[in-house]
């Protein structure tokens, strides 16, 4: 070590340290000069204040140019905005002392999409993609005083218009616009690298946006720049863990540099080490050993605490702070277990070693324009996964990537991530230019997340290989163009994701396993089947198939499966008016975006299938709740007690873009729909269920505990109006991490002649004498149940932090549905059934007034919701 610093040379002028200053203030917009939609708009010619991070459609709205595009049928009121050229500008100040610093460095986090950036008048950047980092030495072209940063953005679709008129052929699997701005099966977004979602979904509108959507910063520096740092696990045991904290260090001269590591564990001791190392001219690989004793694990909620350690780089040099990384990582081990069983081939995702159960759901973007979404509202949407009993959501492909708070808040609270790069079912190009595009948005994108221990799996895409695979638009594109470009194509796709993507991460997140798509069976067969790697099935709603297949159904992982819904009257109240609320009503229809707006139809089918014709909207809207609610109910019950053939169950979708008919058990507001009250009873640590199929009532005991559990289980049958029929009761050791059938019985057994019509079936799983998980079960068709009127009574009384309702019924009262408006009210319980005879005490915690929560309260069940 002597001999080498010996050649480095002395530093004679004196260094500071990094500087950032984020760019947020004086910003400005405005449509672009020789824009044609110019003259159509007069009023946005002029500069307008612009908040950035931001879009232009956000802007638009915030200064009362453009209507709210989520209420009524101002979505295609605003398509204009996506189809034109729009301008940013502002000025930043740098003083002489500034200038005199060794480098100043654009950087911008976050370009939407095509921008052109110029400084002083002078050509910057050129920008083609949304996911990537962009960085600029600008120390040459900044003057002392005033500096102007200007960004013309491209409308993407104009953008990619010339392109799109010399292809032979269309890559298949994207959303055609519903505006006709594109033509049919022609659609850009197949080949740009931004978020798919805007382009329209079937649940999201069609809002093409624009902007610079992430942080613009300067960075300001003398010689030495830190530009990546990773705490990488190399070995984890009870005993010890080994990491190598690496330092990626950019350096001007040849020089020498302390490195320092300093980690705190999460009972706040501290340990730091030092290390003085030689730094040659250009890029610098640099390492520290780290060794912790007795390492404390990160684990996943319900199976231990999510502990964390503190992890602060710096890198010094004369004793000067010249960069530093502040990372919170978890120690944890992450891997894909797939070993040849009696079911095939399993996919069981261990970590630390533990076969994991995966209960939770999709989730997609939590706004169409994703500046807006406040830390508050993000956070609220994560909660109620881990509410709602989930320990894993699957980020899906046809999105962005999300905020780094975002991650944080699930590495905090123990909530396991499936993180998708963002492809999203079309076939991408197979074009070197977008390949190595995709690396870096790669690269950039696994660097900056790779610490958090929440994302447990990186997955290639979603849908692609299926799409090529078994899609009809593929099947047509195979034929039409032939067997070798076929194959081009298909070697495309095998190159970006089974080596390009897989590389990054082997190189920049080793120990995460990497999965090529979802549904695949890792190119190692067909995909999207029941027998290797994950499904996603959808011959229920898709198929039309009913609801009752789902019994037939145990993939060895179901990562996709959903029912529709409509959200509460209080969310389509805020995009519609009295006059809309019928299910073929323009406003209805555009609000509905499956199948060109013909889902409703599709709902209303699942709806008479088990419930009978509503009578007006709001039972429509009720009864597309239930629905969905004991259909999704159904497959996630029968998947759990399917465990292990079957080793995760996530449901589409937990949240919603806008408020809309959607496959989400959460609305736009985050105001639960019946499927997230259910899915908190289905999902729960130990669980009891009743499955009935062909004239068979199987009741399991699922249980995610690492330890034995001694339970207790109590069955009855009764008429609806509270007779006791039969009863049958027995103790039961749950084995850990286990689902077992603890009885079958047939029709038989259970009604000893009783009119199905007319009994219940209902299972009580108890530990220590309290009741920790319930489940009913009826012979029929809800429609088919001789339901009466249950006259259910409540009493509203006041407690500490909020109300107390108390609930009776004389008689069953299926699908309770408590409702309190637009009134913010967390209840403990809902759309559950109430027994005859039975009184529920539900907690209502809010801030509004008795009175107000009178007035806003209704109580409602399925009796009187049908013809």
């Amino acid at each position: 070590m002597t001999l080498s610093l010996m050649g480095v040379p002395a530093r004679a002028e004196a260094l500071t340290g990094l500087e950032t200053r984020t760019l947020t203030d004086g910003w400005r917009f405005r449509i672009a000069e020789g824009d044609p939609n110019r003259a159509a708009h007069p009023e946005v010619t002029n500069w307008m204040p612009a908040t950035v991070p931001g879009t232009v459609q956000s802007d638009l709205i915030a200064s009362g140019k453009l209507k709210d595009p989520y209420v009524g049928l101002n979505e295609a009121a605003a398509q204009w905005v996506g189809l034109s050229d729009w301008e940013y500008e502002t000025s930043f100040t740098l003083d002489e002392a500034t200038l005199k610093r060794g480098h100043i460095d654009l950087v911008f986090d976050g370009l939407d999409t095509f921008a052109e950036v110029t400084l002083n008048g002078k050509a910057l950047l050129s920008t083609d993609n949304m996911f990537r980092t962009w960085r600029v030495p600008v120390k040459d072209m900044v003057v002392n005083g005033a500096n102007r940063l200007h960004i013309r953005f491209a409308s993407p679709i104009n953008k990619m218009r010339p392109f799109m008129q010399g292809l032979s052929y269309y890559q298949p699997g994207a959303y055609d616009s519903a505006f006709g701005d594109e033509p049919l099966g022609q659609n850009s977004s197949a080949y740009v690298r931004k978020a798919g979602y805007q382009y329209g979904w079937d649940w999201g509108p069609r809002i093409v946006t624009l902007g610079p959507w992430r942080r613009v910063r300067l960075d300001i520096y003398d010689g030495v720049r830190l530009s990546d740092f990773y705490a990488q696990q190399q070995h984890l045991d009870d005993q010890v863990a080994a990491l190598e904290a690496r330092f990626e260090i950019v350096s001007d001269t040849a020089r020498s540099a302390t490195l320092e590591v300093t980690v705190t564990d999460p009972d706040g001791k501290t340990q730091t080490q030092t290390q003085t190392l030689p730094l040659y001219a250009g890029s610098n690989s640099l390492s520290l050993p780290v060794r912790i004793d007795h390492p404390k694990r990160w684990w996943p909620v319900g199976y231990g605490r999510p502990d964390r350690y503190t992890v602060r780089a710096r890198v010094l040099s004369d004793g000067v702070v010249m960069g530093e990384r502040v990372q919170r990582i978890g120690l944890r081990t992450s891997e894909i277990r797939r070993q040849k069983d009696e079911w095939g081939r399993s996919f069981d995702i261990l970590i630390n070693g533990v076969p994991i159960y995966m209960k939770g759901a999709n989730m997609i973007p939590l706004d169409m324009m994703p500046p807006r979404v406040s830390d508050a509202y993000r956070d609220r949407i994560l909660k109620t996964a881990i509410d709602a009993n989930m320990n894993m959501l699957r980020l899906w492909g046809g999105g962005h990537y999300f905020d780094d708070g975002f991650y944080d808040w699930a590495d905090a609270h123990g909530l396991m991530l499936w993180q998708d790069f963002m492809f999203g079912g079309s076939i991408p190009p197979y074009d070197e230019a977008y390949r190595e595009n995709v690396r870096q948005e790669a690269y950039d994108q696994v660097r900056r997340l790779r610490h958090h221990p929440s994302i447990v799996i990186w997955g290639g895409n979603n849908e692609v290989q299926v799409n090529w695979d078994n899609w009809g638009d593929s099947q047509a594109l195979k034929d039409k163009v032939g067997r070798k470009e076929a194959e081009r194509i298909h070697t495309g796709l095998v190159r970006l994701f089974d080596q390009v993507l897989r590389g990054a991460v082997d190189k920049y997140s080793p120990g995460v396993p990497y999965w090529p798509g979802s549904p695949t069976a890792d190119y190692d067969g067909p995909s999207d089947g029941d027998r290797d790697g994950d499904r996603h099935y959808w011959t229920v709603w898709g198929g039309k198939q009913p609801v009752e297949t789902y019994l037939t159904v145990t993939p060895r992982f179901m990562s996709e499966y959903g029912l529709q819904s409509f959200p509460v009257m209080a969310t389509i109240k805020a995009f519609a008016e009295p006059k809309d609320m019928a299910i073929d009503a323009p406003v209805m229809i555009a609000h509905q975006k499956f199948d060109k707006g013909r889902g409703n139809q599709r709902l209303l089918m699942y709806i008479n299938n088990n419930y009978g014709q509503p009578r007006r909207f709001e039972d429509f809207v009720y009864l597309s709740q239930v629905m969905q609610a004991e259909g999704i109910e159904l497959a996630a019950r029968h998947l759990r007690a399917s465990r292990p053939q079957n080793m995760g169950g996530l449901y589409w979708q937990l949240n919603d873009v806008w408020p809309v008919a959607s496959w989400s058990s959460v609305d736009y507001y985050g105001r639960w729909k019946a499927l997230h009250y259910s899915a908190r009873r289905f999902y729960a640590p130990v669980s009891v269920s009743l499955l009935r199929r062909d004239g068979v009532t199987e009741l399991s005991v699922v249980s995610d505990r690492q330890s034995e559990a001694r339970l207790h289980w109590r069955l009855k049958v009764m008429t609806l109006d509270g007779k006791l029929l039969s009863q049958w009761t027995q103790d039961l050791n749950a084995a850990p991490l286990s689902a077992q059938v603890v009885t079958r019985l047939s029709d038989a057994d259970l009604l000893k002649g009783a009119d199905p019509k007319s009994t219940v079936v209902s299972v009580e799983l108890l530990e220590n004498d309290q009741v920790i998980s319930r489940h009913q079960s009826y012979f029929v068709a809800s429609k088919a149940l001789a339901l009466r009127d249950p006259k259910i009574k409540s009493r509203l009384t006041r407690t500490a932090d909020g109300y107390r309702l108390t609930l009776s019924a004389r008689t069953l009262a299926r699908q309770v549905w408590v409702d309190t408006d637009a009134l913010e009210v967390s209840l403990s319980d809902n759309a559950f059934d109430l027994l005859p005879g039975e009184t529920v005490t539900l907690d209502l915690k809010t801030s509004a007034s008795e009175a107000q929560l009178r007035r806003a309260l209704t109580i409602r069940s399925l009796y009187g919701a049908a013809q």
